[in-house]
């Protein structure tokens, strides 16, 4: 299994047998991403919530086979454009033909470009193979996050470090420290000027703390 990172909260897990998954693709209009939507497919595509810079490009990738995996609202104003969704909503979880996917609590918003609501904000926790990855969503730091890792291994966790809008980096070693992961990622800075973060200033406390960190460059994959 591999874990591509595309920069801001965008994600792509390839399994073994090649399925794509997608997480919260903000392709097109992100300065920081070295791939564009055309570039890429999907099987599925998993939405923490509905902003612009996470919902992305969806709409321009997913095809006719192309499982959307988002809260109630936020499907259903999937299908209602036509596309595959399938509706979850926050602590369920859900068997795909991949592996598992769970929505857990974020503190944030959820509204589309257009205003509308789109239900709450989501985690995402993915486990494929016995392997969990916890994509936290845009989320301000929550003690609950302590519960996940008690009732999860999570394996990979991935967090956002760009304060403002999320968690800035103090918060997040602490988020890392509540969760206990296997390597803690970070994600959603310098997309923008107001998110500038230096990620090996994170890496840096997180790695005093006694945990592992990697930094992944924008465009790069790793071995799971």
């Amino acid at each position: 299994m591999k874990l591509k990172y595309f920069s801001h909260s965008a994600f792509q897990i390839t399994t073994d047998d090649n399925k794509v998954i997608l997480i919260d693709p903000f392709l097109d209009d992100n300065p920081t991403s070295p791939v564009k939507s055309k570039e890429v497919r999907a099987d599925y595509i998993i939405l923490s919530h509905a902003h612009g810079d996470h919902i992305g490009d969806t709409f321009k990738i997913a095809g006719p086979q192309t499982t959307i995996i988002c809260v109630d609202e936020l499907a259903n104003i999937c299908a209602s454009k036509g596309f595959k969704a399938h509706n979850m909503h926050i602590g369920g979880g859900h068997d795909y033909d991949f592996g598992r996917v769970k929505l857990t609590i974020a503190h944030h918003g959820s509204k589309t470009t257009d205003g509308e609501y789109a239900g709450e904000p989501a985690g995402i926790i993915i486990t494929i193979k016995n392997r969990s990855i916890y994509h936290t969503g845009d989320t301000a730091l929550f003690y609950d996050m302590k519960l996940i890792g008690e009732m999860t291994k999570i394996d990979y966790m991935l967090l956002p470090i760009g304060d403002n809008y999320t968690m800035g980096i103090n918060d997040a070693v602490k988020a890392v420290e509540l969760v206990k992961p296997g390597l803690a990622i970070p994600m959603h800075y310098n997309t923008f000027p107001v998110i500038k973060a230096d990620p090996e200033v994170f890496k840096k406390k997180v790695e005093e703390k006694g945990y592992k960190c990697r930094v992944m460059k924008f465009g790069e994959e790793i071995e799971l």
